[in-house]
């Protein structure tokens, strides 16, 4: 009797083979990045992030400008509505225990269990193939910031004030 290989067989061995099938990786927390994120030769990444709205922006929901907000948009609690954690606190269905930290190191560059290790961070390249996601230009990085400003509640989003406060490059060595 001649054997075959079913599709759905060949093809997940084919995926696997060329890498299309995405590794698990998950969300560490702005703890872990702040292990060595925090000093000036690194580029107080932690420190910067900690000094803006994003650090904040589960927080924020608990204030009474976000009940006001909320209750214009017929939003019965914030701090549990979905429509408002997609952008206050982006990881709440991927890492509810990260909810707290709204908008984390890790929201822009990809869950961190992977790339975290410092001999892995040294090389961009083995970085970025283990989750981290760098962006290599500003329209790139303005597209980002545009899945939750796009919606400001009213507000204009100047993205070129927004990434002059949270910008957070790593200094050239």
């Amino acid at each position: 009797m001649k054997r075959r290989f079913s599709p759905l067989v060949l093809l997940s061995t084919l995926a696997l083979a060329t890498g299309l099938i995405g590794q698990d990786f998950t969300y560490v927390g702005a703890a872990k990045c702040a292990i060595c994120h925090k000093t000036e030769k690194q580029g107080q990444q932690y420190p910067i992030w900690q000094g803006t709205k994003h650090s904040q922006s589960f927080a924020a929901l608990s204030s009474p400008q976000a009940a006001v907000v909320a209750k214009q948009a017929n939003v019965q609690n914030p701090v549990e509505s979905l429509d408002c954690l997609k952008c206050h606190a982006p990881l709440y269905e991927k890492a509810a225990e990260l909810k707290a930290e709204g908008v984390t190191c890790e929201v822009c560059h990809g869950p961190g269990s992977e790339y975290k290790k410092l001999n892995i961070m040294k090389d961009k390249a083995l970085s970025k193939q283990n989750g981290l996601i760098i962006y290599d230009s500003q329209d790139a990085i303005q597209k980002q910031c545009l899945t939750c400003h796009a919606n400001a509640h009213g507000k204009s989003f100047d993205f070129a004030a927004a990434l002059e406060k949270i910008k957070h490059n790593k200094p050239a060595e």
